[in-house]
């Protein structure tokens, strides 16, 4: 019997700095998000970021809290309670951190029946500390508690046709009523590093402008290509002009070179360039959660009118949006009605 698994990142039970330490450590301890020897990502995770970041993120997580709780557990709950009724195979969600966790999914899934899951990460890119992280967690997972069942999982979908249309339409909407000069695609960013890690070749990445655009099968894992690829895509159906847009990737950690160039600077300068109506999207998440809440919509917000600009607009995510919801729905049913092979 098929079933389904939706797995998305996660967030802490609630914005108190007491839970949003134990989502901290489990996140940031994570060897694919802080890829250093553990007994380093022990002295910085919990000799240093824990100490004072809990307190800070717990402030952030109460600004966007909703009354039914995080706003990235919610719309991926409703989510997948509008996509369950559009399948006749079980759909569970999972997080890769805190709950609902994806042993407690996969269980679920096991209690009906289930012994041929379709692991779902909802990341249209890949990257190890999002799409990799969660599929070695799940085997791991699958060999000690669960050795019945067999898992297929949904590649990156950065350029599939109905992924990009949705989005497309979802940005045009956002848009409506809002004259902008600039549209900015922003990215979550990852330290360079870890392309490189990705690199399937071993060589092609060097992240210089050319790689991206150079056909290799490198780009099957290179989070920056994909990033780049869906703007394209998403651009080529909205005809947009190349000066109308530009990308970004926002939520570095210091210490380490990430992927540039950065949201916060570059938003920063765009009043003094003349762009005083900025629009932002924010491709790498299907869901509104912290980084498009918190450090878009209000924290960049802010400092884009600080530093002269006079309308921002932060545009939703795909969310539990009818177009998303059946675009998944139809991958899914795409693969139930296929036949199982050995």
């Amino acid at each position: 019997m098929k079933g389904v698994l939706l797995i998305n990142l996660g967030s802490p039970e609630s914005p108190t700095a007491k839970d949003v330490k134990p989502y901290l450590d489990e996140f940031l301890m994570d060897k694919y998000v802080i890829d250093v020897p553990f007994l380093l990502r022990a002295l910085l995770v919990r000799g240093i970021i824990l100490r004072k970041r809990p307190e800070e993120s717990a402030h952030a997580y109460s600004k966007i809290w909703w009354e039914e709780g995080s706003p990235l557990i919610v719309l991926s709950k409703r989510l997948q309670q509008k996509v369950a009724p559009k399948t006749e195979i079980p759909v569970e969600l999972a997080m890769r951190y805190g709950n609902p966790s994806i042993e407690s999914g996969l269980q679920k899934l096991s209690d009906q029946g289930v012994t041929d899951v379709l692991l779902f990460p909802l990341y249209p890119q890949y990257a190890m500390a999002s799409t990799l992280t969660i599929l070695v967690l799940a085997e791991e997972i699958r060999k000690k508690k669960f050795p019945h069942m067999r898992f297929t999982d949904v590649p990156a979908f950065y350029d599939k046709p109905d992924y990009i249309t949705a989005l497309a339409n979802s940005i045009k909407k956002g848009l409506e009523g809002f004259e902008y000069d600039h549209l900015l695609f922003s990215y979550h960013g990852i330290p360079e590093r870890h392309i490189r890690k990705t690199d399937v070749t071993k060589s092609h990445c060097k992240i210089n402008g050319t790689c991206c655009v150079t056909p290799s099968a490198a780009h099957k894992f290179c989070y920056r290509h994909q990033c780049y690829e869906t703007t394209r895509l998403v651009v080529e159906q909205l005809g947009l002009p190349k000066d109308k847009y530009s990308l970004t990737f926002q939520s570095r950690l210091a210490g380490d070179k990430w992927l540039e160039p950065y949201t916060d600077v570059e938003i920063n300068k765009m009043p003094a360039a003349g762009i005083k109506n900025l629009a932002v999207v924010t491709p790498a998440f299907v869901s509104d959660c912290l980084e498009t809440l918190e450090e878009i919509a209000m924290r960049a917000n802010e400092d884009f009118v600080e530093n002269g600009g006079e309308n921002f607009h932060a545009i939703p995510c795909l969310n539990d949006g009818e177009e998303w919801v059946n675009v998944v729905a139809n991958w899914i049913n795409e693969w139930a009605n296929a036949e199982v092979t050995a």
